[in-house]
């Protein structure tokens, strides 16, 4: 096994999972889904459906105790209500500081989990689709450029030198994410994005907007808006 992907069922994920598989073959590439209490419990029937499509193995982990106590918004424990606005119009109302879907380091917990199940897997790297427009304002900071860089470091010196961290989006765009994933195919009707739990998404809340705004960018309407 060559690749462990961190695979949320999201448009950044799901092509991160497609480019592995190019690369490696399906065969050599395994994906990482976690609960964690997010109220979008949509997005992990969206990657089981992915992975069966793409054919590589496929496990999960269970990691909501972890974040009681937490009052993120995305979280199901959580009273408070998901913003229904764009990341930038949050982030004015925070001063700077996370916005209230920023779960408690969750890339950096992600990733020392994924750690030990690659290794465990005999896996040389974890590929994750952190990328530059949910970095942008300090709205999600696990998702920086300086974050990967010391996160890949600590994990490559803690892995004795043989796990390494892929982040081909960190610094890119969600729109260069998907014309990405348009040249290879990438099944995106088949993700979920949307931080609210219903049959549709809400088309409001900061990823769906994200999300209808990459596709736009590349001359299209989200193929899950489609029917």
């Amino acid at each position: 096994m060559q690749a462990l992907v961190l695979f949320s069922g999201g448009i950044d994920s799901t092509t991160c999972l497609a480019l592995a598989v190019k690369k490696y073959g399906a065969g050599e590439v395994m994906a990482l889904s976690v609960s964690y209490g997010q109220k979008h419990f949509r997005e992990l029937e969206s990657a089981e459906k992915i992975a069966a499509y793409y054919g590589v193995k496929h496990q999960k982990l269970d990691l909501q105790p972890i974040f009681v106590g937490s009052d993120c918004s995305l979280l199901t424990s959580s009273s408070k209500e998901i913003p229904k606005e764009t990341y930038s119009e949050q982030l004015k109302k925070t001063g700077g500081n996370p916005v209230t879907t920023y779960v408690p380091f969750r890339n950096g917990l992600f990733l020392s989990c994924a750690a030990s199940i690659a290794l465990s897997n005999g896996c040389s790297e974890i590929w994750y689709g952190a990328h530059g427009d949910d970095a942008a304002g300090n709205a999600y900071p696990d998702c920086s450029d300086e974050f990967n860089e010391a996160i890949g470091r600590a994990i490559y010196l803690g892995s004795g030198n043989v796990l390494h961290i892929e982040a081909p989006f960190i610094g890119k765009s969600k729109s260069q994410v998907v014309a990405e994933g348009l040249k290879i195919n990438v099944p995106y009707k088949l993700t979920w994005s949307c931080y609210e739990g219903s049959k549709k998404p809400c088309m409001l809340c900061g990823t769906c907007r994200d999300r209808i705004a990459a596709f736009k960018a590349n001359g299209l309407t989200d193929p899950i808006l489609e029917g």
